[in-house]
């Protein structure tokens, strides 16, 4: 039985009656104990099979001493950057400072070190030499292999080498860690530790390595970016724990590095006892003079359902990560842990939400999946969905329906994504429908995330037609309810595939629903995306195609300007880029122009003004596109910004 939180200093674990603690997990987040957080499964999973953890959250990667709190562990150091990769976690994708961490006491930035994995790896390699070093999480599973590191704009090393750690732990990592812990329980070295599945590890030789699949090293990567494009073609097709073959990178010395094929996916009755294990639910005690850790308050009232995603979004991770056979639990388990919520006087009855990387996401693409993988060379859902492709709401409705009449809730919330393009593949409308009438409150925030077809392509995301489609179908079923709620779009600039042709026709998009986001993401090119390939090297590693990818600030501003356009501020970028499109015929007083003409040629104060009143650009009366979709118009206070994507569900 769990004793409160985990130890944080060996006085609590003496408390426990420990001498000594088998592992140590350090982390660069704040600890909170809930299992939102990676953190949280992977030691609470470790003490569930029999293992003393002590927890050393974000120490001061400049005294060794920040990493000897528990003296040296029995079994090893378990290492993670923490629930984001650090580098997101600390800059914009324009590579600027944030000035807030919610993984840390108070919202306070500068706690963990830039790379944090790397540099922890580094710091416990300094005082304990042969103590072995797990690495894990976000961060080191994207890592893992050679990747483009987009804020040095190189070519980086596995981190397993630049880390010092022994072995990786990548994807979800609740079998390889226990099975790691067992291997070192039994006395083996973790030399010796060469055999689990979703793991990678470093070799002097291939003489036992006798089925993996050779890639480019990592000097023909670094010296051609098409070798890398190829490499990373291969390993996205080997990214399946059923079909996955064992990979091999080369490295000068005589160094390889070998990853295993990916852990095979929890079963349901699994999933659910992760998740019935005895968390605390929220942070450490110690924050609480630091007014707390605000990553908290979004997730402390959500259910967390599913795992996995088979939408492959190519600016995504997640096929890497979790991989693309959708996990769930149980609705017994998701019904006991929201009577939990009951208990908390902070609970006010209501469920925040009910999903995961995709909301309506609650089972594999097909059931071939569970035995045989999924289809490396063919998609589920892009460029249509495949004809196999089982699609059923019934479970998830079930859920939904059983959450909303418990006494205690007022409203369940689904605040996932909801894949629009697999709602509208389901022939009964009953989904959307409950959807409108239970689990929206205004606004459902979707990710079509452009409107070019060339840009879609380029993203795996289905054509703009199909989120016409579920637009007029979403604003159907409000008007049969007599709901006035509205879809809020996330729009992504400067991906690869997008010219400023594509952002024009982006922004005329807006003027025609009468909506200007008051934030768009630029494309951010995070460690291996099928997207952030593409952006390195500037081919779709998939066909070796070229694909032009905007690259200098300047250009990114344009394009995220064209989308902002009745913002006065960015008038001259808008002039700048209309320009440069050949699309001057936009600048006027017509219905069809984004922005008027300067007047007299001085300063452009209110003459540059967009064209419809205060708020600029011409909003159509009700609102809508000239195609009638007036339910998308949307106050200015509506923002849009990074699609989630399960960022505190991403857990290794």
């Amino acid at each position: 039985m769990a004793q409160g939180f985990l130890p944080m200093t060996m006085d609590e674990a003496r408390r426990r009656g420990w001498d000594e603690v088998d592992f140590v997990y350090v982390s660069g987040d704040a600890y909170v104990d809930h299992p939102s957080f990676g953190a949280a499964i992977i030691t609470r999973v470790l003490e569930a099979n029999g293992y003393r953890v002590g927890v050393i959250a974000q120490p001061d990667w400049t005294d060794p001493q920040s990493i000897a709190v528990f003296g040296e562990p029995r079994l090893g150091f378990l290492v993670s950057a923490g629930n984001m990769d650090s580098m997101v976690n600390h800059y914009t994708s324009s590579k600027k400072p944030r000035r807030n961490d919610a993984y840390s006491p108070g919202g306070q930035a500068g706690l963990r070190p830039n790379h944090a994995a790397a540099v922890y790896g580094n710091l416990i390699r300094r005082v304990y030499k042969k103590t072995p070093i797990i690495l894990g999480g976000i961060e080191a599973s994207l890592r893992r292999l050679a990747h483009y590191d987009y804020w040095s704009d190189k070519l980086k090393r596995s981190i397993l080498l630049d880390s010092g750690a022994d072995i990786v732990s990548y994807g979800m990592g609740e079998r390889s860690i226990v099975e790691i812990a067992d291997a070192l329980q039994s006395g083996l070295s973790i030399e010796d530790i060469t055999f689990i599945e979703g793991t990678v590890y470093k070799a002097r030789s291939l003489k036992h390595v006798y089925d993996a699949v050779v890639l480019p090293s990592f000097e023909e990567m670094r010296a051609d970016k098409l070798a890398y494009a190829r490499s990373f073609n291969v390993q996205y097709l080997n990214s399946d724990p059923f079909t996955g073959k064992r990979l091999v990178e080369e490295y000068p010395h005589q160094v390889y590095v070998v990853q295993n094929p990916p852990s095979k996916p929890l079963s349901r009755s699994e999933l659910d006892a992760v998740y019935r294990l005895p968390y605390m639910r929220t942070y450490h005690p110690s924050y609480e003079s630091a007014g707390g850790v605000p990553a908290i308050a979004e997730v402390k009232f959500s259910l967390s359902s599913n795992r996995g995603c088979f939408g492959e979004c190519s600016f995504c991770a997640l096929t890497f990560h979790q991989g693309r056979i959708v996990q769930s639990r149980s609705k017994e388990s998701l019904v006991e842990e929201a009577k939990l919520f009951f208990d908390d006087p902070d609970f006010k009855g209501y469920i925040h939400d009910v999903g995961g990387p995709t909301a309506n996401f609650r089972a594999p693409a097909c059931q071939k999946q569970m035995k045989h993988g999924a289809c490396p060379h063919k998609s589920c859902l892009f460029p249509k969905p495949c004809s196999k492709l089982e699609v059923d709401h019934k479970d998830y409705l079930d859920v939904l329906r059983t959450l909303r009449s418990m006494p205690e809730v007022k409203k369940v919330f689904v605040r996932s994504g909801v894949r629009f393009d697999y709602a509208l593949a389901d022939p009964d409308d009953t989904f959307i429908r409950e959807l409108c009438e239970h689990h929206v409150s205004g606004q459902l925030k979707v990710a079509p995330e452009h409107v070019s077809d060339a840009v879609l392509s380029v993203m795996g995301k289905p054509g703009n037609a199909v989120y016409e489609c579920f637009r007029d179908r979403y604003a159907r079923v409000n008007a049969d309810l007599g709901k006035k709620q509205y879809l809020v779009p996330y729009l992504m600039s400067s991906h690869p595939g997008s010219t400023l042709k594509e952002a024009v026709e982006l922004a005329e998009y807006c003027r025609d629903l009468g909506y200007m986001p008051e934030q768009v993401q630029d494309f951010y090119p995070t460690p291996s995306t099928m997207s952030t390939c593409m952006y390195y090297t500037g081919v779709d590693p998939r066909t070796m195609k070229p694909v032009y990818t905007p690259k200098s600030t300047h250009e990114k501003a344009l394009q995220r300007a064209l989308i902002q356009y009745r913002d006065p501020k960015n008038y001259d970028l808008v002039i700048e880029a209309l320009r440069k499109a050949g699309r001057m015929d936009l600048v006027g007083y017509g219905p069809e122009c984004l922005v008027r003409p300067r007047k007299g040629g001085g300063s452009h104060g209110s003459a540059a003004r967009t064209s419809g009143g205060s708020h600029g650009g011409p909003v159509r009366k009700g609102g809508g596109s000239r195609k009638g979709a007036a339910v998308n118009r949307v106050s200015r206070s509506s923002k849009t910004g990074q699609k989630t994507r399960g960022s505190a569900r991403k857990r290794r």
